[in-house]
């Protein structure tokens, strides 16, 4: 742990005069309230989630805050409320902040499982939220070609919209946020392939499960980059923050494509529609947000403009205490922590005031 803590990405960033604002994200894994039965071991209960996560969040100090896999409570689906998110709040400087998250269909509660929510301080205003959710880009129809019955093409849907909302400080700076939660690299089920008790009846099965869910999260990727343009068209210097876990490393399509670098379209007239991925300030031995077979995975993301990096001081990975929760026999209630590292950017007040003159 000692040599670990030597290399951690929390003291990268330098120490500096003045105010600063923190923009966080932040996949806390399945956070639900449900009981667990007296009998069933291999679950973590709610309060020993609590133990570990309040004082991760608070290490955050975020003024914005981006959460991933937020369960809804409730007796049924109209019912439904953030009631376990609340009360991980409790008692912690997150505890008035105002939310938004995504939602049913209709608008009327909260999905049962994986919802978005995105945080801002009190004094702080939505002046809109909204998700996105095939607005800009129709789901493909797909026939699948391994399924036992063929039912020809269907649309082939993301799995989570993207949650969108602008915010203005008490100083009057407007943010975009956009909050993302792509498509796992966890192969889509298919009728009559599986998986069956983590099996598969073939390997053709198992290739085209995995294709389904490259294509969702490059898809969701398409879809933010197209959303992105669509508001680089109404300020140039737009002040945007893309937060989320993109299930995708920096060199992978999706990040690519979000992006928008110079080096991949050739164009650079479209320079200032680029999208700045923070983490790549971090030493490369730090810079991960999970384990998985051993491996150090950057899956979580902070993306800005280029007016946000005008102001950028730094970026912190906060993954000292990760398990690899992949590796043989590890079960949850061996880690009640997620398996997901967050990720906080700071960025200098003084310098987000003066491009506001």
């Amino acid at each position: 742990m000692i040599e670990r803590a030597k290399v951690s990405s929390a003291a990268l960033i330098p120490e500096a005069k003045g105010t600063a604002m923190r923009i966080a994200t932040f996949n806390v894994e399945n956070l639900d309230d449900e009981e667990v039965p007296p009998d069933d071991d291999k679950r973590p209960t709610f309060q020993e989630r609590l133990e570990i996560l309040r004082p991760q969040m608070e290490r955050l100090r975020a003024d914005i805050l981006c959460l991933q896999e937020i369960h809804g409570q409730g007796e049924d689906a109209t019912r439904r409320t953030l009631r376990a998110l609340a009360t991980l709040l409790e008692g912690t400087r997150y505890e008035g902040f105002q939310l938004r998250s995504t939602t049913l269909a209709g608008g009327q509660g909260v999905q049962r499982f994986r919802n978005l929510v995105t945080l801002i301080p009190p004094g702080w205003s939505f002046e809109e939220s909204r998700e996105i959710l095939h607005k800009f880009t129709p789901p493909p129809e797909y026939s699948v070609v391994t399924e036992r019955d063929d039912n020809g093409p269907r649309p082939l849907k993301w799995d989570r919209p993207l949650l969108y909302c602008r915010a203005r400080t008490p100083d009057g700076l407007v943010l975009h946020i956009l909050n993302a939660h792509y498509k796992s690299k966890t192969p889509t089920p298919i009728a009559g392939q599986g998986p069956v008790n983590f099996k598969w009846a073939t390997a053709a099965g198992w290739a085209e499960g995995f294709f389904l869910s490259s294509i969702k999260r490059v898809g969701a990727a398409l879809e933010t980059r197209v959303f992105l343009d669509e508001l680089f068209k109404t300020d140039r210097n737009a002040m945007i923050v893309l937060a989320g876990d993109l299930n995708a490393e920096a060199d992978e399509v999706p990040l690519e494509a979000i992006r928008g670098d110079v080096t991949s379209h050739g164009n650079p007239a479209l320079n200032h529609l680029t999208m700045y991925p923070c983490g790549n300030t971090v030493p490369e031995d730090s810079r991960f947000t999970l384990y998985h077979h051993g491996r150090k995975n950057m899956l979580d993301h902070l993306l800005v403009s280029r007016a946000m990096m005008a102001c950028y001081r730094g970026t912190e990975i906060h993954n000292e205490f990760l398990q690899d929760e992949s590796v043989a026999f590890a079960v949850d209630k061996k880690f009640p922590a997620s398996d997901h590292a967050p990720v906080v950017a700071e960025f200098d007040d003084a310098m987000i005031a003066k491009r506001m003159m």
